[in-house]
């Protein structure tokens, strides 16, 4: 696969994937991701896409295959599941996503929960928060950490339509501005759309690109 004029990010070639005592989950697939790629992996629910994305993580090396990713590349994820410290404010939250509790670190946290419409709602716990709110917290957390590689599993699940473009406005920013590179899940058409994401479509189980 051939990225003429875009810097690699990221590459993976899967020969397969299954979990112990069930039938294999992915197939042999290859797919690459350039600078400032938005690349979309899309599919029927419960056909590998967020384990694919745990692979392009590297949380998941159980598989069989290769993973490559650029090196000194900084990477961030958003979960299907916000997974908030609830004991922390959602502004610590944040700036522990950017290594500490620094007054440097929390004052880029505040301005990411900002960009989300969170502003001066840093010192909430995420008990006091909706579904959607806590969506946005976690995508500040990523974001926060300027990311090169961006992986998005349902990212934008429960929020309304202003929070949805206002979120998509933030990521296409850094697309834009600094070459960020997206890899994500949606069920969402006109997400993909807004981002110019490039599709991938999975089918059939074990599951292969179409």
């Amino acid at each position: 696969m051939s990225l003429a004029g875009k810097s690699e990010r990221l590459r993976l070639c899967l020969t397969g994937k299954s979990w112990p005592g069930s039938p294999p989950l992915l197939g042999r697939l290859e797919f690459a991701l350039g600078e400032g790629e938005v690349v979309a992996l899309c599919g029927p629910s419960g056909c590998g896409k967020s384990t694919l994305l745990s692979i392009a993580a590297g949380l998941d090396q159980e598989f069989s295959g290769s993973l490559h990713l650029a090196a000194g590349l900084r990477l961030s994820m958003v979960f299907q599941t916000p997974r908030l410290l609830p004991w922390r404010s959602i502004a610590e939250n944040v700036a522990l996503g950017l290594g500490g509790l620094d007054k440097d670190s929390l004052r880029q946290a505040e301005q990411a929960l900002e960009a989300l419409g969170l502003g001066g709602q840093g010192h909430l716990l995420p008990g006091h928060l909706s579904l959607g709110m806590a969506r946005r917290v976690a995508l500040a957390r990523a974001m926060a950490a300027r990311p090169d590689l961006l992986l998005l599993d349902e990212a934008f699940v429960s929020l309304d339509e202003a929070c949805v473009l206002q979120a998509l406005r933030v990521v296409a920013a850094e697309i834009a501005g600094r070459g960020l590179s997206v890899l994500m899940v949606s069920h969402d058409g006109l997400d993909l759309e807004r981002l110019s994401a490039r599709r991938l479509q999975l089918v059939g189980r074990p599951a292969v690109l179409a």
